[in-house]
């Protein structure tokens, strides 16, 4: 994570828009009232996906029990298949 300060980002933007946006690495501002944080869009709604999939109950067990199951086990992917 890049840390930079208000004064320095507010030059730089376009830079740290580009880091963010292009590389996927966050930008850390800091100002007298506190700090923000600036992100991708696709970091940012990956993040919410995330936490919207931690809060399903028994959601993180099914994950951590399917990444387990060996590949041969599993049926191919078809995509004219429904889920």
């Amino acid at each position: 994570m890049t840390n930079t300060n208000i004064t320095t980002f507010r030059k730089n933007v376009f830079d740290y828009v580009n880091q963010a946006v292009l590389y996927g690495e966050p930008v850390s501002v800091s100002t007298k009232h506190g700090n923000a944080i600036l992100l991708s869009e696709e970091d940012y709604n990956s993040m919410l996906e995330t936490l919207r999939l931690s809060a399903v109950p028994g959601m993180e067990k099914s994950l951590l029990e399917a990444a387990e199951e060996p590949l041969e086990n599993c049926l191919p992917y078809d995509p004219k298949e429904p889920w």
